[in-house]
C-alpha cells in the first residue's frame, strides 16, 4: 500500500472530510477587517471572493509577511492586494489520496474545494482535516482537533 493510501483510502472522497464552515471577505476588504474576521472565527485563512467565485485566499501569514512586515497600513491595504491569486483547487469527488498528492506536490496547507458544475467553492480541505481523519490521536491530529487559543 502506498503512502497516500495509508493516509486515507483513495476511495474516501474529499467531500467527506473537507471543512464546510467557510469564511469569506471581498477583494476590497481591508486586511485589518480580514484579520478581525479570522480572529473571531478562529481560523488562519479566509477565502477572498468576487461575487460567487474564488478570487484568492488570504492567510494570517500573508498579512504578516506581505503587509505588516513590509510597512503597509492594515487599515488601507486590501485583501485583494496581498492575497494569493494562483489558487489550486480540487473537486469534492476527488479522492483523499489525490488531495494528499496535490498538497504535497504544490506544498499547500489548504485546498479550496470547488464544485465541478457550478465553479463555486463548497469547502476547504486542510492538512488538519486530513490528520484528524487519518488518526485523531496522532500529534498533528490531536493539535488540529483541539479548540483554538484565541
Amino acid at each position: 500500500m502506498n503512502r497516500e493510501n495509508r493516509v486515507m483510502g483513495d476511495a474516501d472522497a474529499v467531500a467527506k472530510v473537507m471543512t464546510r464552515d467557510l469564511h469569506f471577505v471581498t477583494p476590497e476588504t481591508s486586511i485589518m477587517n480580514a484579520a478581525l474576521r479570522m480572529r473571531l472565527a478562529d481560523v488562519g485563512a479566509v477565502l477572498v471572493m468576487e461575487g460567487e467565485y474564488l478570487y484568492g485566499i488570504l492567510t494570517d501569514r500573508d498579512i504578516v509577511v506581505r503587509a505588516v512586515a513590509s510597512g503597509r497600513n492594515p487599515e488601507t491595504t486590501s485583501a485583494g492586494a496581498i492575497c494569493s491569486r494562483d489558487i489550486t483547487t480540487i473537486s469534492p469527488r476527488a479522492s483523499a489520496g489525490q488531495a494528499v498528492r496535490l498538497m504535497r506536490e504544490k506544498a499547500l496547507r489548504r485546498l479550496p474545494v470547488v464544485d465541478d458544475e457550478t465553479g463555486r467553492v463548497i469547502g476547504v480541505l486542510s492538512i488538519g482535516d486530513i490528520a484528524i481523519e487519518r488518526d485523531r490521536r496522532s500529534l498533528l491530529g490531536d493539535i488540529s482537533a483541539a479548540p483554538g487559543n484565541v
